[in-house]
């Protein structure tokens, strides 16, 4: 081992639940939600995280960063259902309009 500190982000990608997440990033939660919702709140973390940079940042930024981004996809999911936010295509493609039918004109089958 290096003896080197542990950046945020590699202590993000180690952790192996929810409650790891919020432990690390200082974001208090109802347990009782969380145990709900977890899928679905890393999962829109990880839609707003895409968009962010983090080279070259000091691991201070990077860490206040992550942690808005969690308690941004945490309220997310206080304030709607699943449902109602859409995050798994799955559920995207329950309300999605239907597909029209593929025709095959049976001149074209031989």
């Amino acid at each position: 081992m290096s003896g080197a500190p542990v950046g945020v982000l590699e202590q993000l990608n180690k952790a192996s639940s929810a409650e790891d997440f919020f432990a690390l990033l200082g974001v208090d939660y109802d347990p009782k939600h969380v145990n709900v919702v977890r899928l679905h709140i890393l999962r829109r973390m990880g839609q707003y995280l895409v968009s962010e940079d983090f080279t070259g940042q000091p691991d201070a930024v990077v860490a206040e960063r992550c942690k808005a981004v969690l308690e941004q996809a945490y309220a997310d999911f206080l304030a709607s259902s699943p449902l109602d936010q859409r995050v798994f295509k799955v559920l995207k493609d329950a309300v999605a309009p239907p597909k029209p039918p593929v025709f095959v004109p049976l001149t074209t089958l031989k």
